[in-house]
């Protein structure tokens, strides 16, 4: 198990792929059997009519009367086990093709369960482009392989297995010279595995790369033509793609010699089943029709063969993105946390709401701390200010008493929990952050404040929307029913109001409000502060103050000045002292008059 380090993803092992395999197919056990026994009866079908034929040849050359009526049957019968061999194979397939489909879903919901359970501070540190390509390109590869390869292989691994302990129960001495034939395919498949696995883990880290470059370059897309830096994306996005093509091109080697050799390998059992029983024929050893025979089953061993070769080169490109999507498994927030903590329900009133920050020291790089011996104890549903120059810790401070980032040093806790150490159903019933970035899903608007309660009835969406200014949301022609990105395109303001009534409807008992109002029109922003200010009556709230006003109206400020917090206390406390509030408060009068 691993952590997210240098910006990349974990990988699973062989051990934990294997694991994962065994309980996909494990949780399908019954299908798998019956999967299995219907391969096994496709694969024997499949062995009767070269030996029909074999005693076809035998009947003929033994040259008696009677042998045309024994022909016949013979003749029809291999027909009638053909067409069995045809239906068991489909049969085989189309059972196949609806356990892959089942255990790729299992493999979907899987990662989509383990994202969505993934810590707040881990979720927000996770690489966007290598996460969104797990869940689209390797979770389709994974998908692929469990629904069409995952049969295909089966069928065509029985079906050999079938063949070559068919032609040693018919000839040990012509099945052991086609097995010896087999071994160029043997060596040739090693060899591709041995440099398969890193190769396609290198395409699929590279694709990834891909992905981040432009989903990065997709969301910043003003930043960049603001500040003129389409050169060096496009310098970065020709970079990621030299890097994939490099990749691929190296996977495409090992290609062009692994099916040239096996191409080769799977004519030498032919060849040499036919030179030896020839040879064996000719002292008497053997019938004709024991040659032919032989030779049709070791002949009809290209087929699975072929398949399997053909497979191959996928399998380890699926096994590549399996690796990659059950990585996902190995992201832990720190080492040794083996069970995720509780604290009581902030609503019993049984103080499990008390945010308590004790000699906290934060760093980004390790190098250098940005908080630096922070204590703070936030009073229930008190209305808390946290003020400072640009660059003061403000918001780090607020990240950490949200749960997104951990404390290098000291502790912050809820009721002596770590916030960090909380489930995400818990954290969202304590503590909230509301920052100036926001997410609307392509869904309607009552699914988009659903997400915070499933529960919430309409009168409590109509009210949340109301209460932050959304009147819009009521004059839709569909309503809350509509659609979000196809029949309703929301701007920056409206989509933060969307936001900001989401977190009404979560009903947190600690709101964290970070320029949560940066999107609004200074008047707006007023409004909307005002009426949150009412409906979080009784609610714990710290704000982000960078309009003084804000600071002015709330219980205590508490006051940052490079990353230590040097003053606590009232407006008129602290204006009093003479400060650093003192200075703060005089220069935004004057800047105001």
């Amino acid at each position: 198990m691993r952590s997210v380090t240098a910006g990349q993803l974990p990988v699973a092992g062989p051990r934990e792929i294997r694991a994962a395999g065994v309980d996909d197919l494990g949780a399908e056990r019954p299908a798998v059997i019956v999967v299995v026994l219907i391969n096994g009866l496709a694969a024997a079908a499949g062995l009767v009519a070269p030996w029909l034929l074999g005693r076809i040849i035998d009947t003929i050359q033994a040259g008696s009367s009677g042998a045309l009526p024994v022909i016949d049957r013979l003749a029809f019968a291999a027909l009638v086990v053909t067409a069995v061999q045809i239906v068991l194979t489909w049969w085989a397939l189309t059972s196949g093709y609806r356990l892959g489909e089942r255990a790729a879903a299992r493999v979907r919901e899987r990662l989509l369960r383990r994202t969505l359970a993934l810590p707040p501070r881990m979720a927000d540190q996770l690489p966007a482009g290598d996460l969104i390509s797990r869940g689209s390109t390797d979770t389709a590869l994974v998908a692929a392989a469990l629904r069409s390869a995952l049969p295909e292989v089966l069928v065509a691994v029985l079906h050999a297995v079938f063949l070559i302990g068919a032609a040693l129960v018919l000839d040990l001495r012509l099945g052991l010279c086609g097995l010896a034939g087999l071994i160029g395919v043997a060596v040739a498949v090693r060899w591709y595995r041995r440099g398969a696995g890193p190769a396609y883990l290198a395409v699929a880290a590279t694709g990834a790369e891909i992905a981040d470059v432009v989903t990065n370059t997709a969301t910043g897309a003003r930043t960049v033509e603001l500040l003129g830096l389409e050169a060096r994306r496009t310098e970065a996005s020709e970079s990621a793609i030299g890097l994939a093509r490099s990749a691929r091109l190296r996977a495409l080697r090992l290609r062009t010699v692994l099916f040239p050799a096996a191409e080769i390998s799977l004519v030498l059992p032919v060849v040499a089943v036919l030179l030896v029983g020839g040879l064996l024929y000719a002292d008497g050893l053997v019938s004709l029709g024991i040659v032919v025979t032989a030779t049709a089953y070791l002949r009809q061993l290209s087929g699975p063969l072929d398949t399997l070769m053909l497979w191959i080169e996928q399998l380890q490109g699926a096994g590549a993105s399996y690796a990659r999507v059950e990585g996902l498994a190995g992201i832990h927030d720190t080492p040794g946390t083996a069970s995720v903590p509780t604290v009581p329900d902030p609503r019993t009133g049984t103080g499990g709401d008390r945010l308590r920050v004790a000699d906290a020291y934060f760093s980004y790089t390790g190098e250098r701390d940005v908080l630096r011996g922070i204590d703070l104890q936030v009073r229930s549903g008190e209305r808390l200010a946290i003020v400072g120059a640009s660059g003061a810790g403000k918001s780090t401070l607020a990240r950490l008493l949200a749960g997104l980032d951990r404390p290098r040093a000291g502790s912050v806790t809820i009721s002596g929990v770590p916030v960090a150490d909380l489930s995400p159903e818990q954290l969202r019933a304590h503590v909230v952050l509301i920052t100036q970035d926001h997410h609307v899903f392509r869904e309607t608007v009552r699914d988009n404040l659903l997400i915070a309660r499933p529960d919430a009835t309409d009168a409590e969406l109509i009210a949340a929307l109301a209460v932050v200014g959304a009147t819009w949301a009521t004059d839709l022609r569909r309503g809350r029913d509509t659609e979000i990105g196809t029949e309703l395109i929301l701007d920056g303001a409206r989509a933060q109001q969307l936001s900001l009534a989401r977190v009404l409807v979560a009903d947190p008992h600690t709101v964290i409000l970070d320029e949560a109002t940066s999107a609004l029109d200074p008047r707006t922003a007023r409004q909307t502060e005002q009426s949150l200010a009412g409906v979080l009556h009784g609610r714990t709230v710290i704000a982000i103050a960078h309009r003084l006003q804000t600071a002015h109206d709330a219980d205590r400020i508490a006051v940052m000045d490079a990353g230590r917090l040097v003053e606590l206390g009232t407006h008129e406390e602290l204006v009093r002292a003479g400060g650093t509030y003192g200075r703060l408060w005089r220069t935004w009068q004057g800047n105001a008059g």
